[in-house]
């Protein structure tokens, strides 16, 4: 189940700008909502832009675990891939090759993988980008309290609590099944409204495909975003738990994912 969560995330906060109340704390004046909302959407707008330029100026290992276990909690399958993410080799890569030279190698990626005896689907569907589009469809779905703010990484951030709206939700398809029992709590930077840290939860079980082929009752997805002194962010780590039937057979999944060895290049 590869969700782009941190997206999730920042649609929910764009979502439902009626449902949302502050509270102040002992600190400085919460800011507005509307102005948060503004601020977030301004920067989750930059996001693309973000992530390709921390591609092509910082070194770094991204390290992907996934471990399937069955009813009794023994591991029977794991996978581990490892990818080198190198913009000095992708600048050498590019250059112009001269004639009969042979091109260097792909840019670099390593990948470590170790698979056991048995196979599980319970992944679901990895979602798109567009599919969380803050749009009208998704307007008010969920409710928002801003309970105040707290230090992350010697930075001020400010700490929004978030759960489905109290009415009936759309429910065409497994992805607003997913997003309408969404509920937890994010950190936002307070200087560049960043999404800085997520926890994530299901509020009620998720069947797929009707609860013949499947049904996820437990879901909890976090992760942890650094930023750099040039002002780029990056994901440090994520983690999903997911624990469900895949037609008759009990799952557990657990997924783990980092980034480390981050270093400046360009």
């Amino acid at each position: 189940m590869k969700l782009l969560w941190p997206t999730v995330a920042a649609v929910v906060l764009l979502a439902a700008p009626a449902h949302i109340s502050a509270l102040n704390d002992a600190g400085p004046a919460l800011p507005p909502v509307e102005t948060l909302l503004q601020r977030i959407a301004e920067t989750s707008a930059k996001a693309d832009e973000n992530e390709q330029a921390f591609q092509e100026r910082y070194f770094f290992m991204r390290t992907r675990v996934t471990e399937y276990r069955n009813s009794k909690g023994e591991v029977k399958k794991r996978e581990e891939k490892k990818r080198e993410n190198d913009p000095l080799q992708q600048a050498r890569a590019a250059k112009p090759q001269s004639s009969g030279a042979k091109s260097p190698p792909a840019v670099g990626t390593k990948t470590n993988e170790a698979v056991s005896e048995t196979h599980s689907n319970m992944r679901g569907k990895a979602f798109e980008k567009s599919d969380f589009a803050p749009d009208s469809d998704l307007l008010g779905r969920f409710e928002f309290t801003v309970t105040g703010r707290e230090v992350l990484n010697g930075r001020p951030a400010l700490i929004v609590d978030f759960q489905p709206a109290e009415k009936k939700l759309p429910e065409r398809n497994f992805k607003d099944r997913f997003i309408n029992k969404a509920a937890g709590r994010v950190w936002v930077d307070e200087e560049d409204y960043a999404l800085v840290k997520a926890d994530l939860h299901l509020t009620e079980k998720v069947n797929v495909v009707g609860g013949l082929v499947g049904a996820v009752w437990k879901f909890t997805f976090g992760f942890i975003r650094e930023r750099m002194p040039d002002g780029l962010w990056f994901t440090r780590n994520s983690n999903w738990h997911l624990e469900g039937r895949e037609l008759f057979v009990l799952r557990t999944v657990d997924y783990h994912e980092e980034k480390t060895d981050v270093r400046k290049v360009f």
